[in-house]
């Protein structure tokens, strides 16, 4: 004789911990983003005006303020 026996599980979940996991998961990918833009961005500055003009550009734009 076989008898059928039915089991079940339950996993909680924390909700508030998959949510800010996620939330620090995509601010860390952001700020990622916008350091190598900024990197990018450096770096062609550098390349079409040397290194002189661009320190020139920067006190430029820090005086002008």
């Amino acid at each position: 004789m076989t008898t059928n026996t039915n089991t079940t599980t339950k996993n909680q979940v924390d909700a508030s911990y998959e949510t800010s996991k996620f939330a620090l998961g995509v601010g860390i990918s952001m700020a990622a983003l916008v350091g190598l833009w900024g990197a990018a961005s450096l770096i062609s500055a550098l390349a079409s005006n040397g290194p002189v003009g661009l320190v020139k550009a920067y006190v430029t734009a820090v005086i002008g303020m």
